[in-house]
This record gives structure tokens, sequence and C-alpha cells, in this order.
């Protein structure tokens, strides 16, 4: 088992060129998956990447496409993209001020439990919030980190929908770090209608330092998954 995870920052980068190259390390890791079969001495990669997309929409496959709420002219006018992507979920923004986590694992390094693996990334999120004095928890049913759940301040900070095949995953999660929230206002968030999103500067009143963030991310990403970033 290899618990070590290859992790890469790679800035600000185009939706679907950071997905083209979530597929290029997914197959990677599958095809090695494979060969293991007759050569067992051979170890799965583990990959984690952190981005920043531009403007962008995109809609899980379960996802419902009345929820995005601009034609494609008025997308164009927001500087803002669209896709349908093969990850579980419904629909969600990335942009600028926002923290994107694609950790592409071979679970069998680590735990072959699907719905684990999502309480691990809510908990890696969770105490990453904690970090900043923000209560962050889960809500019954909905994937992702909200504050104030059960009140009609209910809230969400952070997004979350996988894909994951052969034990292997990708995509990851999207936490609202210094992000502009008006994009939000474009869809109905998740499909979840009547809840707002938030963002750490929101809660917090300033803007918050995002590479602090991320290496808070990495530090109890690695505790609760028992690994080592390299």
């Amino acid at each position: 088992m290899n618990k070590n995870i290859q992790l890469q920052d790679l800035g600000n980068k185009d939706y679907k060129a950071t997905w083209d190259y979530q597929e290029t390390l997914f197959k990677e890791i599958v095809d090695v998956k494979l060969a293991k079969r007759s050569q067992p001495e051979l170890v799965t990669p583990n990959y984690f990447l952190f981005v920043e997309h531009p403007h962008v929409y995109t809609l899980g496959k379960s996802g419902d496409v009345s929820n995005l709420l601009l034609s494609q002219n008025q997308l164009e006018a927001k500087g803002a993209t669209f896709y349908k992507i093969n990850r579980g979920g419904d629909i969600t923004y990335h942009g600028p001020g926002q923290i994107v986590g694609y950790p592409i694992l071979d679970l069998e390094n680590f735990f072959t439990d699907i719905h684990k693996y999502l309480r691990f990334l809510e908990e890696v999120i969770i105490l990453t919030l904690a970090e900043y004095n923000i209560i962050g928890t889960r809500s019954e049913g909905e994937t992702g980190v909200w504050l104030d759940v059960g009140t009609p301040f209910a809230r969400k900070i952070c997004a979350m929908g996988v894909r994951a095949s052969r034990w292997v995953t990708m995509h990851g999660f999207a936490l609202n770090v210094n992000a502009d929230l008006g994009y939000f206002d474009n869809i109905i968030p998740c499909g979840i209608r009547g809840k707002a999103v938030t963002s750490m500067h929101v809660e917090l009143g300033q803007k918050v330092d995002e590479q602090e963030v991320k290496r808070k991310i990495q530090q109890h990403f690695s505790s609760l998954f028992e690994s080592t970033f390299i």
C-alpha cells in the first residue's frame, strides 16, 4: 500500500484543461492497477491537485440543467463557461478566490469505502475551518460542509462531488475562501432551493490568506488519511 501523495498546485487553470489532466492521472492509476494483476510488485501512485479556475459552472451527471439560470449569451457576457461532467452531484460554480482540491487516489491504498471517503473530505474542511473559528458541519442527505444547519440561516461554504471507478477517485471539493458569491446567484447551487452560500472572507469580515488555508488542508488531509505529501 502506497500512502504517499504527489501534491501539485496548478495555480489558475482552465476547467476543461484541468479535467483532461485529471483524466490522464486517473487512467495512469487504473492502468497500473490492471498491470498489477500480473506484476503484483507494482505500486499505484496517488495525486492531489490544488487549482483555482476561471469562472465556470459545472453540472454533475445526475444534475438538472434547469438549475443553470443563464443562457449561453449571458454566460459569455459574464466571462463564464459551462460543462456537463462525470462527477456526482448537481450544479456548482468555480472561480477566483475558491480553493479547489482534486484528490486522485487509489483508495485501495487507504480504505475501500466511498461513504467514508466523502466523510473524510468533509472532515478535512471542517477541521480547517475550525482553525479560523468557523464552525462547519454536515447537513444530512446533502454532501459538503455547511454553517448553521437546522436554522433559517443555513449556508454552504464547501461543495463536493466525486467520481470513483475501480476504487480510483477524481473530482473533489471547492471551498469558498475569497470567492465572489454573486456568481452563485446565477444557479440553484447543488440543486437545493432556499439555501444560501457563503465564504470564509464573508464569515470573517476580511480577506483570507489562501496559501495558508491550503497548508492547513494538507495537514488535516495527511492526518486523516495517514498519508504523506511529496
